[in-house]
């Protein structure tokens, strides 16, 4: 059995693909494509696919993550590109490697996202972000399945900064980019929590909705407290691999081999 973990994006109109939406699209892109999916047991088998911390219904992502398991070995760069043109555009399969380590789940520890506020300053904005990090607490409160409940947003956020919309962005009007750097805790702290936070303490309230995009996800690192790339120890294994075969092969040479 071989493992490939994949990233893949949620771009445009498909951002409002909900989680169930793109798991159907997924598995038809996987028949389209012909891989050699394993599969369950039981009554109902289904193909092997690990989801990991999809982002919510109506944002955008350039970091979703998942894993699927083969019944025969594929080249992750070919595989990639066979599903990424069996997918629609806007759901992308960006990245593949054949994973080489445990626990990809647990290196999804914190999230960058984007949060472009159409119709707030970028001075507005500043004056609501330094409201917020000088806060100890900012408490949101967020309507789930067992009623309303009420946490704190704050402790969560590891980094939020407004900064300049880019240059290359067309924009109509006043517009401010919000950088935010938040922890996978319990309860998840969204980005929208956040922008609770900020309405609460600073009396934000962009005029129309926030267009919020992940910008990346995998394991934070707390010296420099940027968000690293989760895939990156098994590219290392990968590399790895060729050369430790070779040392291997060397240590166990009969003693004279390849003496003339």
């Amino acid at each position: 059995m071989q493992r490939i973990r994949l990233r893949y994006t949620k771009r445009g109109r498909l951002r409002f693909t909900s989680h169930r939406d793109f798991q159907r699209a997924f598995e038809r892109a996987l028949r389209r494509a012909e891989v050699p999916m394993a599969y369950s047991a039981g009554f109902t088998p289904h193909p092997k696919v690990s989801y990991a911390n999809a982002a919510p219904t109506g944002t955008g992502s350039e970091a979703e993550y998942l894993e699927i398991a083969l019944t025969a070995r594929r080249d992750p760069g070919t595989l990639r590109e066979l599903l990424d043109a069996s997918l629609p555009d806007g759901l992308d399969v960006v990245d593949a490697v054949e994973a080489r380590t445990s626990g990809l789940a647990d290196r999804l520890t914190a999230s960058v996202w984007e949060l472009r506020l159409d119709g707030v300053g970028l001075a507005e904005a500043e004056q609501a972000v330094a409201a917020f990090l000088a806060a100890e607490t900012v408490e949101v409160q967020r309507r789930t399945k067992n009623g309303l409940r009420t946490f704190d947003a704050r402790a969560a956020v590891s980094g939020l900064e407004a900064v300049p919309v880019p240059a290359d962005r067309p924009v109509d009007g006043p517009c401010a980019i919000l950088r935010l750097v938040v922890r996978h805790v319990t309860p998840a702290v969204r980005p929208d929590d956040v922008l609770s936070g900020l309405r609460a303490v600073a009396d934000l309230a962009p005029p129309v909705p926030a267009a919020v995009t992940r910008l990346a996800q995998g394991l934070f690192d707390e010296e420099s407290g940027t968000v690293t790339d989760p895939l990156a120890p098994d590219r290392e294994a990968v590399t790895a691999a060729p050369s430790e075969a070779a040392g291997s092969a060397v240590a166990t040479a009969p003693e004279g081999a390849g003496s003339a």
